[in-house]
């Protein structure tokens, strides 16, 4: 029997069907986790086998971020309505069905059509394993449950490029997605037999298909028209045009559905809107970097897949190691600081990056850039969210929290999009090792300054304390492409107001 927002969870931690029930929201969780990280590392290799360019490979990345971006609030509010286990499982099937296709993709263009469709099962499955805990895991346990969860989570991202490279340097780029397969084949069935369905009965009223649908083809268009703006196609101005048109529609539509998708009077709280562009700098430039990166270490410094997967490892260690603690300091000392500190941390391990050129040195030249990169995301990511989540009222927590996550891939696809065209790299860059190392070297410092952006924006708009109560449940973090998703109700009291 489907539980619901007026019946309480009874289902106990330690019990054996909450830990059937962690299982499958942890390896539902780990397949979208892994596929954000490992992809980077496998660019070059598919452009080889695929005899690609740049662009192609730019879509491989940006196909997913388009419709995940723009459907993972709508994925979250089917849930709530239709049933979490249910659209959880059509998630981790149609994540596993796309991943399938990618890959047995025959040409680029099966491939970025099957990443735009993993998108799609992403948006369904990611809010959907949160989703899962909080509504079967008695109020005492959630947040235990929210913790293991986000810090598994966080155990497969770290895992994911080195996993990557290995498959890569192993059996094929082909089995980056092909491994989805089996993952999903034990997902879903531990889910339909151990986890409990449950809805919130106050979801109601229609779904705002249309408000998805725009925000996604703005992403779509605008990025569409940054891709290929180096062609010089009259097609160009039109779609990027077309995009804006898109965007404004999108804003309409949410101004006057009675229940949009993205409520825009959430946004009348200055705090909440500072600090999503904040987010958005930040996101932006760690999208470009690491997209980036993993091409410089294979295509200039001559690493294998394999070697370049592991040497971005000790960012992602770092995160999982200490940004509970992060979290905890802001607390005590406010969110200005680590908002203010971590970018700049941030941006200085982009620039140590400048070092890594031709047979560079994993030791002398890229660790020190990935550790103070770490460094930097440790101090920010923590406070960045709870500061989100403290913006709002505590009803509202798990919408700011979706939002804040979105914004972060949207952040990501554009600067993924737009850093080539800005440093002047053309179709066939990832070729030749002095044109992407030339174009890299000038990518950098553009990083370096959209972080210093945020530096600015942080240090001149955020004030707010950070109340205990708004700390995030998903303490223990190692995406380094969005930040993480919260818990819908976090409060006893629906009228609480934040500190």
């Amino acid at each position: 029997m489907a539980t619901t927002a007026q019946q309480v969870p009874a289902i106990r931690i330690g019990s054996a069907q909450g830990k059937w029930i962690l299982l499958t929201t942890v390896l539902g969780s780990s397949m979208a986790l892994l596929d954000s990280t490992v992809v980077n590392v496998a660019l070059p290799r598919i452009g080889k086998d695929l005899h690609t360019n740049l662009a192609a490979l730019q879509w491989t990345v940006n196909a997913y971020l388009v419709t995940l971006a723009g459907l993972i609030l709508l994925g979250g509010a089917l849930g709530d309505r239709f049933g979490r286990r249910k659209v959880f499982v059509v998630g981790v099937v149609w994540f596993a069905s796309a991943s399938l296709l990618c890959g047995l993709a025959p040409h680029p263009g099966v491939l970025i059509a099957a990443r735009a469709l993993q998108g799609i099962g992403g948006a369904l499955l990611t809010p959907g394993s949160l989703a899962l805990i909080q509504g079967s895991f008695h109020p005492d346990d959630r947040a235990r449950a929210v913790g293991l969860w986000s810090g598994f989570g966080g155990i497969g991202a770290a895992v994911g490029p080195f996993l990557g490279g290995w498959l890569v340097d192993g059996p094929g780029w082909r089995w980056v997605f092909l491994l989805n397969v089996p993952l999903a084949l034990l997902c879903a069935p531990i889910a339909v037999k151990h986890v409990p369905e449950s809805a919130d009965p106050r979801a109601h009223g229609r779904f705002d298909v249309l408000g998805a649908a725009l925000g996604a083809l703005a992403l779509a268009l605008v990025t569409y028209a940054l891709i290929e703006a180096r062609g010089g196609s009259v097609a160009v101005p039109l779609t990027a045009i077309a995009g804006v048109a898109a965007g404004v529609a999108f804003v309409y539509v949410e101004r006057h559905r009675a229940n949009p998708m993205m409520p825009l009077d959430i946004f009348a709280s200055r705090q909440f809107t500072a600090v999503n562009l904040v987010t958005f700098c930040v996101y932006a430039a760690f999208g470009g970097f690491f997209f980036l990166t993993a091409l410089q270490l294979q295509v200039v410094a001559g690493y294998s897949p394999l070697r370049a997967g592991t040497a971005l490892l000790p960012t992602t260690v770092l995160m999982l190691l200490l940004s509970s603690r992060s979290g905890a300091l802001a607390e005590r000392i406010g969110p200005r600081i680590p908002l203010t500190v971590g970018p700049l941390l941030c941006a200085g391990g982009m620039l140590l990056m400048l070092r890594v050129g031709k047979d560079a040195s994993y030791v002398a030249d890229v660790l020190p850039a990935v550790l103070v990169m770490g460094a930097g995301m440790v101090t920010l990511v923590a406070p960045l969210t709870a500061t989100v989540l403290a913006s709002v009222d505590t009803g509202r927590a798990g919408l700011a929290s979706g939002i804040n996550n979105a914004a972060a891939r949207a952040a990501g696809l554009i600067a993924v999009a737009a850093l080539p065209l800005l440093t002047g790299m053309g179709p066939e860059a990832y070729r030749s090792a002095d044109a992407f190392d030339a174009a890299f070297r000038r990518a950098m410092p553009l990083c370096a300054g959209v972080l210093a952006a945020g530096t600015v924006l942080a240090f001149a708009t955020v004030r707010r304390p950070v109340p205990h109560c708004c700390r995030p449940e998903c303490h223990t973090h190692g995406s380094v492409t969005a930040p993480p998703l919260e818990p819908q109700h976090r409060a006893t009291d629906p009228g609480e107001k934040p500190a």
